[in-house]
């Protein structure tokens, strides 16, 4: 057990990728939401690597490889672009710089977005381990970023409906050697094996 005022700080990445936000037409929502929920979930002191970038192949893998083999982020987080539209090209360009596909990920997101709309099943989102780092694809609208992340719970009772993806993050990044994180149990209850 870890004491939450000796844990070491955690390097996130957050990638919003979108033509329209980078031009300067409409402001990001997408990082902002992700910081929000990360604060609220994540005892660790946090460091950001922020980028919003246009739907661009190129642009998405360099900056992914750059947040991981140059930045040293432990975890990378992107925001949008994962649709079935031409322009949607960020799961091409993370399993272009990925090491291993951990598909679990992109299924689970899928299955808590199911809960709200049909279309979920048009989502491609992806995660993928670069190195020593996890790099995760999520939805672009706030409100699907805090529930794909946190899942879902029943209103009255409060048991869980579907366990959000973060979850799982803090013991993925045990396994491949990344930061330790610890989460307030209340937002997110992470899982690791009892010893």
């Amino acid at each position: 057990m870890h004491d939450a005022t000796q844990l070491s700080p955690i390097r996130i990445g957050l990638v919003s990728t979108s033509d329209r936000a980078s031009n300067g037409i409409y402001q990001d929502e997408g990082i902002p939401a992700l910081k929000d929920w990360l604060h609220s979930a994540v005892q660790n002191p946090l460091q950001f690597e922020e980028r919003l970038i246009p739907d661009e192949r190129a642009v998405i893998e360099q900056t992914l490889t750059e947040l991981v083999d140059i930045a040293a982020c432990d975890l990378v987080l992107t925001t949008g672009g994962t649709g079935p539209a031409l322009r949607d090209v960020t799961p091409e360009a993370t399993l272009a710089v990925a090491d291993r596909v951990m598909p679990g990920f992109g299924e689970q997101m899928r299955q808590i977005s199911l809960h709200f709309v049909p279309t979920a099943i048009l989502s491609r989102q992806v995660g993928v381990i670069r190195g020593k780092a996890l790099i995760l694809n999520l939805p672009g609208r706030p409100r699907a970023i805090a529930e794909t992340l946190g899942g879902l719970k029943d209103k009255d009772s409060g048991a869980v409906i579907a366990h959000g993806i973060f979850a799982a993050v803090p013991y993925c990044l045990d396994l491949i050697g990344a930061g330790y994180i610890q989460t307030h149990h209340a937002v997110c209850a992470a899982f690791r094996p009892k010893k």
